[in-house]
């Protein structure tokens, strides 16, 4: 029997959910509401009557002062009420606080296990709603804006309706964490091509065909098919072992495309190559060059070989980083999605070596404008709703996990309505050693038993890494978005934590992309083989067929090698801190990966064939620079003081200080550069900057670099700008140009080219040319890549319309800060201050902010000289370390202007500044030489008794000395005798506030 308790506020409480429920319906759907009132619905399954009122009468579930509980439906708003709307999960889906409330309500009654077990909360949300005119009004925002249709259902009724007979009928279903034994087995061998395809489409397999000839003829092998009949399998491949393959040889886990055979045609340069594979020649290249080019002083230690990189920050300490992208699952479900992106890359590090401590997150996002007003192709959500759902999203998941966020971005462009970028990093520590072995290595051995640790299985995140291989359409699966729970995964963290301190496992990994298939069959290549049990994981309801169990993405999950003899010592630790853990097999030195459900084998591959077994692709790239034509700027009516206002208000260069504020960067104590800086706190810093240990001085400084606009014109000078500017940041900041490491994602639309993707041979070499700029210049800023990841397939069709995303690299520098007591932020400090200029300044508006703000073209997109910007930066480090520089700022969205702009509202704090004097190319306009976006720039400030010392730092180099800080009320920025504007510090942060001040 389904009983639903209905808590709700009291009426003399005001409901300020609901109020900012109503303002969203208001702003994002311009529809009339005059007030919204909220309702939680607890629908319990598993008690008695008796029970249920001592729930409702006890305040387990609500709280008694504010709240009021009960059985029968509550009518917050009465006969105002014009319509009743009520949003609930969909079954299968992961219901996070409906399992909290469960076992709230277990403890609370004092419930023995097995009634536990059969006990089930499933929660929802009602809204009562005035002002909304009709039906189809709150359909839309029902739909639009308070559920997701592919995860939540909703009902409706009207506030008549509701008042002649109130309440919605309990739709929860039961679940008992059984799974279904059924196991096909597709005949392969008498399939016709367009019926392996029909599979896979069918299925989300997202295979080639090649590759599904691969498998078959790997299938038919006489002598495999002889060992299979031994254990009950037929020369057929079951669907287990089609979805394992399938997962293992995904995109998302194989990265095929930057693995592939290319031949590259450049026709500018009249050139043909065959790059073997990107991945080994530019990014494994470069870093290996870069750690022989180190010597003794390569502070790598696993790079590219593990789930985040490992560099060694002092004697006893490491650090590892990781930066994963969650863009599908967050297309379909911000909130979901997002979520699961910052608590799964949060999983990197916990599965790194032997499991790191977390240390913070970054984020970075790329959406349409949240002030888009076209009509949307079918499946989009309004970019203001994925930007909403993926702040909240990363938000709850970093919060809620203790971890301080302390660095990131927004970027918005047109083409991100068809997929939004939602970049997750998080940075972890090692001790130097663990049981006297170094902390970063790690192996899994025969014998050791196979323990699932933490959260349970379901059909949440089933297809994830399929789903992600391929394009965003109609038809994409729900069941693909994961649902994360912090407060479960932080509960795992805390005990893994000490279980490793404990020396009580050999090996850990995350179960990310692929789960139990992926987490076990990467850890089993170790051994060199492995028996696993699907009979015995723990589901979190009915009906998992053993394919979904083996390749669901449930989140909240590791999988741990732990010796037979630690085997109890584990599991009693687990028990103790309220965590499920699970042992599923054994490791073994077999050569296969051996599944089975039950009595029964349901896979069996063998280890080399599910991991090298996949053909490598052969693929054409052509170069040819697109023809983009040359129109000349022109000042807006109302000069230079209006333009630099509309520049600063701008959506990628204005205030994020909305974002910044909804998440904690001040957790655990550590941080020395917060994201915002000034006497207001409201200036933008370059870098974040924190103490990994509070008891020494060292810091770490976190930045990044992405401008995917340079693409549309070469996509070489967006990677060198994106690298230039990561670098630029972390050293304006304090970090030491000589100890940066970096991490790169890159994210595509198709590079294939293929029916659907006619001019695939542009963006393949597009591709090409970014990585040959990673390579040249992580080697010129010796700056070496330890980790990374690639997502190449953000392109959306439907609707007849085609959305590819520009190509985006994300550029993310770890850098080592000696003293964080000499860290430099961006605003101004103090009158009388030097003001300088480091670096020349281009014609170089080529899709620029300007070009984008005034509609004009240009071919000449911001270049990047490595050999003189890798002087400055070491002469800058040397000037911060004998503390001469007061304030640093770099060069990059909108220029010189807007880092002028920047710096005088963070300090309130204006000046006279002549940029006569800044070293320029010859015959610079003025909208150039305050606009151009030229990289490798920075501005400071010096007191004036430093000036000796800090020129001679940079003697020979290019620098100016523009002018000081003054205390008047006005920035100026002059041209020799021609004032080009004149602004106050107060109408500055206005203008760069206002955007987003929603």
């Amino acid at each position: 029997m389904l009983t639903r308790l209905a808590v709700g506020l009291r009426p003399s409480v005001t409901d300020v959910v609901g109020q900012r429920v109503a303002a969203k319906i208001e702003s994002e759907l311009h529809l009339p509401v005059r007030w919204v009132r909220i309702v939680k619905i607890f629908t319990i399954d598993g008690l008695s009557a008796d029970e249920v009122d001592t729930l409702a009468a006890a305040g387990v579930l609500h709280d008694p002062v504010v709240q009021e509980a009960s059985l029968a439906p509550l009518s917050p708003g009465g006969a105002e009420t014009d319509w009743v709307v009520e949003i609930a999960f969909r079954p299968g889906v992961t219901d996070n606080e409906g399992r909290t409330a469960r076992d709230t309500v277990a403890l609370a009654l004092g419930l023995s296990e097995a009634r536990r077990r059969e006990l089930a909360v499933y929660t929802a949300g009602q809204y009562h709603i005035a002002g909304l005119p009709d039906a189809a009004a709150a359909r839309r925002v029902a739909v639009d804006l308070l559920g997701n249709d592919l995860l939540q259902r909703h009902e409706i009724a009207s506030g008549e309706a509701w008042r002649a007979a109130p309440g919605f009928s309990p739709k929860a279903a039961k679940v008992t964490g059984q799974a279904s034994s059924k196991v096909e087995t597709p005949d392969l061998f008498n399939m016709l091509e367009d019926q392996m395809l029909a599979l896979g489409r069918e299925r989300t397999l997202a295979l080639a065909l090649p590759e599904w000839w691969a498998i078959r003829e790997y299938f038919g092998r006489p002598g495999f098919k002889m060992r299979r009949v031994v254990w009950g399998l037929i020369h057929n491949p079951t669907d287990v072992e089609l979805e394992c393959i399938a997962q293992t040889w995904s995109e998302h886990c194989k990265h095929k495309i930057f693995n592939a055979v290319i031949d590259y045609r450049d026709e500018e340069a009249g050139t043909d190559e065959v790059v073997e594979s990107l991945y080994k020649t530019f990014i494994q290249g470069s870093t290996r060059d870069i750690r022989q080019a180190l010597g003794k002083d390569d502070f790598c230690l696993s790079v590219f070989s593990d789930n985040a990189g490992v560099v060694r920050f002092t004697d006893e300490l490491h650090l590892c980083i990781k930066v994963e992208t969650h863009n599908s699952p967050s297309a379909l479900d911000p909130y979901g999605g997002a979520l699961t992106g910052i608590v799964g890359v949060n999983r990197d590090p916990m599965g790194t070596g032997m499991g790191a401590n977390l240390l913070c997150n970054t984020d970075v996002f790329c959406f349409a404008s949240p002030f888009f007003e076209g009509q949307l192709p079918p499946r989009l959500l309004h970019p203001r709703r994925v930007f909403e759902g993926v702040r909240e999203g990363v938000e709850h998941g970093g919060n809620k996990s203790g971890v301080p966020t302390v660095n990131g971005s927004l970027v918005f462009d047109e083409r991100f309505l068809g997929k939004p970028l939602v970049f997750c990093g998080t940075v972890g520590t090692l001790p130097a050693t663990l049981g006297g072995k170094p902390s970063h290595e790690k192996k899994a051995l025969p014998g050791d038993y196979i323990v699932m640790v933490g959260g349970r299985v379901g059909k949440d995140g089933i297809h994830g890494a399929t789903f992600s291989s391929e394009e965003l359409h109609e038809g994409s699966p729900a069941t693909a978005v994961q649902i994360g729970d912090p407060i479960t995964q932080r509960r795992m963290y805390d005990f893994l934590m000490r279980a490793r301190d404990l020396g009580l496992y050999h090996a850990i990994t995350d179960n990310g992309a692929g789960g139990l298939s992926s987490s076990v069959g990467e850890m089993a290549r170790d051994s060199g083989g492995c028996e696993l049990h699907l009979d015995r994981v723990p589901l979190k309801y009915d009906g998992l067929a053993p394919w979904e169990i083996l390749t669901s993405e449930a989140q909240e999950r590791m999988t741990v090698a732990v010796p037979p003899e630690h085997i109890p010592a584990f599991m009693k630790l687990s028990r103790e801190m309220g965590v499920e853990s699970t042992e599923l097999g054994l490791f073994t030195n077999s050569g296969y990966l051996r599944v089975h459900y039950g009595n029964r084998t349901v896979a069996y591959i063998d280890m080399d064939f599910l991991h090298d077994g996949t053909p490598r692709m052969r693929l054409a790239a052509t170069w040819k620079r697109p023809a983009i034509a040359h129109t000349e700027p022109v000042l807006p009516a109302g000069g230079h003081g209006p333009l630099l206002r509309r520049m600063l208000s701008r959506l990628n260069i204005c205030s994020k200080e909305y974002v910044v504020r909804q998440y904690d960067h001040e957790v655990k104590g550590g941080s020395a550069v917060k994201p915002l800086c000034g006497v207001r706190r409201d200036g933008p810093s370059d870098a974040g900057v924190l103490r990994p240990d509070l008891s020494r001085p060292e810091g770490v400084a976190l930045s990044h670099g992405i401008c995917p606009r340079y693409s549309d014109i070469d996509t070489y000078w967006m990677m060198a700008a994106a690298i230039d500017e990561a670098v630029r940041g972390a050293v304006a900041v304090g970090a030491d140009p000589a100890r940066l490491a970096g991490v790169d994602n890159f994210c595509w639309c198709d590079p294939v080219e293929s029916e659907k993707t006619p001019d695939g041979r542009y963006k393949l070499a597009q591709l090409v040319r970014a990585n040959k700029a990673l390579a040249h210049f992580c080697r010129a800023f010796r700056v070496p890549c330890v980790s990374g990841k690639d997502s190449m397939k953000n392109d959306y069709s439907g609707g007849g319309a085609k959305i590819s995303i520009p190509p985006t690299v994300l550029f993310s520098v770890m850098g080592f800060v000696p003293d964080v007591a000499r860290v430099v932020t961006s605003d101004f400090k103090a009158p009388g201050e030097l003001v300088y200029v480091l670096g020349v300044t281009r014609a170089e508006l080529g899709a620029s902010e300007l070009a984008g703000e005034l509609g004009f073209t240009s071919p000449d997109v911001p270049q990047v000289e490595a050999v003189p910007a890798r002087e400055r930066y070491r002469s800058l480090h040397a000037a911060i370390r004998q503390g001469l520089v007061t304030a640093c700022h770099d060069c990059s969205d909108g220029g010189l202007a807007v880092a002028l702009a920047e710096m005088a509202l963070g300090g309130r704090l204006s000046a006279d500044l002549d940029l006569a004097a800044a070293p320029v190319a010859p015959g610079l306009s003025d909208l150039e030489l305050l606009y151009s976006e030229s990289q490798s720039r920075l501005v400071v400030t010096v007191a004036p008794q430093h000036r000796a010392a800090f020129e001679a730092l940079f003697a020979g180099q290019a620098v100016g000395l523009l002018g000081a800080v003054t205390d008047g009320d006005v920035l100026i920025l002059r041209r020799g005798d021609a004032i080009l504007c004149a602004e106050t510090p107060e109408a500055l942060a206005q203008a760069f506030k206002s955007t987003l001040d929603w």
